[in-house]
C-alpha cells in the first residue's frame, strides 16, 4: 500500500513538473512572438520616419536621413537573403559569418549617423558628410554583393536541375515511346490469321517476351517514385531561437 502511494505521489510531481515546463515554454514562446512584433513596429516606424524625413528635409539633415535609410535597406535585404538560402545551400553559412562581421560596421555607422542627426553643430556634421559616404557607399556595396552573388548561385543551381530534369524527361519520353518503332506498315491492315499473330505478339509484350529483334517489349506503368516533384519543398520549421 504505501508504495503505491509512493508511485502515485511520484507520478503527480512528475505531472506537475512537466504542466510547469510546458507552460513556461509556451510564455517564452510568447514572449519571443511579443518581442518580434515589437521590434518589427519599431523598424517599420524607424524607416518611415526616415523616409519622411530624407524627403521633406533639405541639406545635412535630409542627407543624413539618406544615408540611414540606404545603409538599413541594404542590410535588412542582404540578411534575410542569406537567412532564408542557408537553410537550402550549406554553403552559404560563411557568407552569413562574414556578413555578421559586417553587420557590426553597418551598426556602428548607423550610430554615428543618429548621433550626427542631434548634432546642432551644423557645420561640423558637414564636414563629417564625405567620410559618412564613404563608409555608407563601402558597407552597402559589400552587403549588396554578398546578395546579389546568393541570389545568383540559386538561380544557376535552378537552372542546372532543370536542365537535367528535361534531359532525363526526354530520355523517358523516347522509352516509353519505343514500342511504336516495332509495328511495321503492313501490320496495320493484316487479315484475319495475322491479327491473331498480332494479339499474340501484344500478349508477349505485356509478359515480358522479347520481340522480333530480341530486345524486351514490356510497356511498365508509371513509377510511383515519380509523383513527387522537385520543386516541392517541405515546409521549415519557425526559428525559435
Amino acid at each position: 500500500m504505501e508504495a503505491a502511494i509512493t508511485i502515485m505521489a511520484l507520478l503527480f510531481v512528475a505531472f506537475v513538473a512537466l504542466g510547469i515546463y510546458a507552460t513556461v515554454k509556451v510564455a517564452k514562446a510568447a514572449k519571443r512572438g511579443v518581442d518580434r512584433t515589437i521590434d518589427q513596429a519599431r523598424r517599420t516606424v524607424e524607416d518611415t520616419t526616415l523616409r519622411a524625413k530624407s524627403l521633406g528635409q533639405t541639406g545635412v539633415a535630409g542627407e543624413l536621413a539618406q544615408l540611414r535609410l540606404s545603409l538599413r535597406t541594404s542590410m535588412r535585404a542582404t540578411q534575410d537573403s542569406l537567412n532564408a538560402g542557408v537553410a537550402e545551400d550549406a554553403s552559404l553559412k560563411e557568407s552569413l559569418d562574414l556578413f555578421q562581421r559586417l553587420s557590426a560596421h553597418g551598426r556602428e555607422l548607423d550610430e554615428d549617423l543618429k548621433r550626427l542627426e542631434r548634432e546642432p553643430d551644423r557645420a561640423h556634421v558637414a564636414a563629417q558628410m564625405p567620410e559618412l559616404r564613404r563608409r555608407t557607399e563601402q558597407i552597402t556595396h559589400s552587403a549588396d554583393a554578398l546578395r546579389f552573388a546568393a541570389r545568383d548561385r540559386a538561380r544557376k543551381f535552378a537552372e542546372d536541375e532543370l536542365s537535367s530534369l528535361s534531359a532525363q524527361i526526354d530520355v523517358e519520353a523516347g522509352a516509353l515511346r519505343h514500342w511504336t518503332g516495332t509495328d511495321s506498315p503492313g501490320e496495320a491492315t493484316a487479315g484475319p490469321g495475322q491479327g491473331q499473330g498480332q494479339r499474340q505478339a501484344w500478349s508477349g509484350a505485356e509478359s515480358g517476351a522479347a520481340g522480333p529483334s530480341g530486345q524486351p517489349q514490356a510497356i511498365q506503368g508509371p513509377d510511383p517514385r515519380l509523383t513527387a516533384y522537385p520543386w516541392e519543398k517541405s515546409t521549415r520549421p519557425e526559428t525559435t531561437t
